[in-house]
């Protein structure tokens, strides 16, 4: 009958086995934080875009008195032609309603939906065939970060938050821009006499996930600098490297 003590020696071991499954455990772990992440957000951007189109208020701009449609008659180029248009004449290009305002902080924070057909904050609003390009733009920039979530390490954290909620954000536009034609923006800041362009949850985390991603190349920028010099020093150490000191 043979030993048992000898018959554990001779099964054979691999290499790094551990290692390798940690390794694995942290790539997958960098997924689960992405979709989360970008998930909530995504939810977060929808039911609150949902929530201002049926509950804060509008005021007709001209058009009669008819109860205004949204996002249809908050949107540029839905007023019907002016009564004293000449016949052919183009339609009034403004729009038949616009949001009222609902104060949250006087003076400083309110409600008031807008429907924007251009990029974040209101850019490129003005721009002919936007839906087209900025949706375009939209999608690339949700494969790029789900390319660099793929090439990112697994301790890179603020990456991985910084990809999904640039990828949250893109994607709760994307919906209102393929579904609507227009992005809905309900939240404005103002101080004084300047306000800045309204804007949504979407946008919020696409400037945070932005930020983030600055914050990973500052990271990113010294982990590169202690590197090479830990790779000098063990070189210096090691004799590969001469130093030349004054005679």
């Amino acid at each position: 009958m043979s030993d048992p003590d000898s018959e554990l020696a001779s099964v054979p071991t691999v290499p790094g086995s551990s290692e390798s499954g940690a390794a694995g455990a942290a790539g997958h772990g960098k997924w689960v934080v992405f979709l989360i992440a970008a998930v909530l957000s995504l939810v977060a951007d929808q039911a609150t875009k949902v929530w201002a189109r049926e509950s804060l208020p509008t005021v007709r701009l001209r058009g009669g008195e008819a109860t205004c449609i949204v996002p249809d008659d908050l949107v540029r180029g839905s007023a019907p032609a002016r009564p004293e248009a000449r016949p052919g004449q183009a339609e009034d290009p403004r729009p038949a309603c616009a949001g009222r305002a609902v104060p949250v902080i006087d003076g400083f924070w309110e409600w008031r939906l807008s429907m924007n057909p251009g990029s974040a904050f209101g850019l490129f609003s003005s721009q002919e065939g936007a839906r087209i390009g900025l949706s375009v733009v939209g999608i690339i920039a949700v494969f790029g970060m789900l390319w660099m979530l793929r090439k990112a390490r697994p301790d890179q954290r603020i990456l991985h938050w910084a990809l999904a909620l640039v990828t949250g954000g893109a994607v709760g536009n994307l919906i209102d821009r393929i579904y609507f034609g227009v992005v809905t923006d309900f939240i404005l800041w103002r101080y004084q006499t300047h306000e800045w362009p309204v804007f949504n949850v979407a946008d919020i985390v696409l400037v945070v996930g932005v930020g983030l991603m600055f914050i990973d190349i500052q990271k990113e920028g010294r982990r590169d600098k202690a590197l090479k010099a830990s790779r000098q020093a063990r070189a210096k150490a090691a004799g590969l490297v001469k130093t030349f000191g004054n005679k």
